[in-house]
């Protein structure tokens, strides 16, 4: 699926910013390439396996206390918020992957109608609503 500097997860399937979040995880996958260690790259990490069994290509990179590194580069810049920040963006990542899954999920499966599923179509609410 997408590598971490590709606009999308498969070519020509789904962009990163037609799900919740991607605009965040494509910087993350984008600042790992680089070498970069900022809070979207460590949400990233905090992800990785999530995300590499789904399909996405997470740049192997061993870092350890990932969470606690993550909090502290959020409670750093002063502000009181960290705790809620940390929260949000781990919600962010969790919808991300979510959304990939049931992508991923959909564009390998059928519709339950009978009918395959296009690739390029990602799942509307009525899916969700079955």
């Amino acid at each position: 699926m997408g590598a971490a500097g590709s606009d999308q997860l498969e070519a020509g399937m789904i962009s990163y910013d037609a799900l919740p979040g991607g605009d965040v995880i494509h910087a993350g996958l984008q600042d790992l390439a680089a070498g970069r260690t900022t809070d979207a790259a460590l949400l990233v990490l905090i992800g990785a396996h999530r995300l590499r069994r789904a399909g996405i290509d997470v740049p192997a990179i061993e870092m350890e206390d990932v969470e606690h590194r993550l909090y502290e580069s959020l409670a750093s810049t002063g502000s009181d918020d960290a705790h809620s920040r940390y929260n949000a963006m781990i919600r962010l990542l969790v919808s991300f992957e979510r959304a990939v899954e049931c992508a991923v999920s959909q564009s390998k499966g059928s519709a339950g109608d009978g009918s395959v599923r296009d690739p390029a179509v990602l799942p509307s609410r009525a899916d969700f609503n079955r």
